[in-house]
């Protein structure tokens, strides 16, 4: 009889269970239906002074993107808010073990927790369900593509560090209704991130670190603060944007070996200038306007224009000097072409007189007939008066010329020289020294700056 009357009992049990067995059946008993929750939108504690412990876990799942101009910052987070429920709570074995219920997430209270660095809201819609337990406790998960600002420190961009905050606070109630914690410490937060990390844009994350700021008086408001690190990866700016205005500063230097006597050296280094100024402007769209310090680029990039507009002001002074030596050789050119007509007008006119003696020589030996003599016999008489003064005339001249000829070979072989052994003029040697001297000069103040550049990337 006792075992019979034990197992009717055991059936009764189950049957009663069996019909008890839907999650709707806990939301009925819990008096949580659409059209009755008296409590729903009231903080769920049984005494007002009692605040609610609220629990918050985030996980960075991706970085999409840091905008150094607006000083933006777009992550996208998950975020996982836990509390207690004082008025939820039913026996799973009421319910055929039923521990854990989703619900709209309209009909219950929920923590109004908001991020202080939000600029935009979110335009993903909130998670439409949350889930309770038997024991009180209710759970949202939400994720969110937060687009919220941050200070930006670009000193030392590209080689840049960046840690932007994500600030949870209430937005009305204060200490007195809602405590917050973190769920998570810095290791854990930083350890799950890796896990679900799907991509970080330009980023490198490296932690982040979790800080719970508790407000010492009763007006105050908790705060948990959420401080992602990442490291900016630098070898795209590296080879599009430092080496390209190197190589310009390499081609600045190889101008040198230009001849400074034509334009084309001084063109050279107008086009070289251009390329450095159209770079500035590129970094100009990148860097924001509002930066405290003067980033070590853009110190890198007007350091060497300025250098660069220093060798195309020397090139400038050279060419001056050199046209200015230029001036008195052309002058005396000239003065010397002048010289040397005069003197060959001379040689021209020495001839001609030449010529008109021996005419007037030869008219000496005029025909006359009043002597009755013939003119071969008047011939042969001046022919030996006047032969042996002619014969001496003549050789007189020829060695007249002869002497000529050797003047003018040596004078052609003087000024031969000369012009071979020519120097250049006073200002053209100071030109070249100028340029000499500078140049070393330009070298060594672009190592030098180049190392103390690199230095501080390096150690700022």
């Amino acid at each position: 009889m006792m075992l019979t009357g034990f197992l009717f009992l055991l059936f009764l049990t189950d049957g009663v269970n069996s019909d008890h067995c839907s999650y709707q059946d806990v939301l009925n008993h819990l008096n949580l239906t659409q059209t009755n929750g008296l409590f729903s939108m009231s903080r769920p504690v049984k005494h007002y002074k009692r605040p609610t412990l609220v629990s918050l876990e985030v996980l960075l799942y991706a970085i999409l993107d840091v905008v150094e101009k607006d000083q933006k910052f777009i992550p996208y987070v998950w975020t996982v808010t836990r509390w207690h429920n004082e008025y939820i709570s039913w026996d799973p074995n009421q319910f055929c073990g039923i521990k854990n219920v989703s619900l709209p997430s309209e009909m219950l209270w929920k923590p109004d927790l908001t991020i202080e660095e939000m600029t935009e809201k979110d335009k993903a819609p909130p998670s439409p369900y949350l889930t309770i337990n038997n024991k009180g406790d209710v759970e949202v998960q939400n994720d969110q593509v937060l687009v919220s600002t941050c200070r930006m420190h670009i000193y030392k961009f590209p080689f840049d560090i960046q840690r932007c905050n994500l600030s949870f606070k209430s937005i009305i109630y204060t200490v007195r209704d809602i405590r917050l914690q973190a769920s998570d410490n810095s290791s854990e937060a930083t350890e799950w991130s890796r896990e679900v990390m799907r991509t970080q844009y330009e980023w490198l994350f490296i932690n982040m670190t979790v800080t719970t700021n508790n407000a010492s008086d009763n007006v105050g408001q908790d705060m948990i603060i959420y401080t992602i690190t990442m490291k900016r990866r630098s070898i795209l700016y590296i080879v599009n944007f430092l080496i390209p205005v190197l190589f310009f500063l390499c081609l600045d230097l190889a101008s040198f070996l230009i001849s400074d006597n034509g334009g084309e050296k001084l063109s050279f280094k107008v086009t070289v200038l251009l390329a450095v100024t159209v770079l500035q402007l590129i970094l100009n769209e990148i860097l924001p306007a509002t930066s405290n310090r003067i980033p070590l680029i853009a110190v890198y990039c007007v350091g060497i224009f300025g250098l660069m507009l220093l060798s195309l002001l020397e090139t400038i002074l050279v060419m001056h000097l050199m046209e200015k030596d230029s001036k008195p050789s052309k002058d005396s050119a000239a003065d010397k072409g002048r010289s040397e007509g005069s003197n060959r007008r001379g040689m021209d006119n020495f001839p001609k007189s030449h010529g008109e003696v021996h005419d007037w020589t030869q008219c000496a030996c005029v025909y006359d007939d009043s002597t009755g003599e013939t003119p071969s016999e008047l011939l042969s008489v001046a022919k030996e008066s006047n032969g042996g003064k002619l014969i001496e005339e003549y050789h007189a001249m020829e060695k007249l010329s002869d002497e000529l000829r050797e003047v003018e070979k040596t004078l052609s072989l003087l000024l031969n020289n000369r012009k071979e052994e020519e120097k250049p003029g006073y200002w053209t040697r100071v030109a070249k020294k100028v340029n000499k001297y500078f140049f070393i000069f330009y070298v060594t103040v672009i190592c030098l700056f180049l190392i103390v550049i690199f230095f501080q990337w390096n150690n700022a």
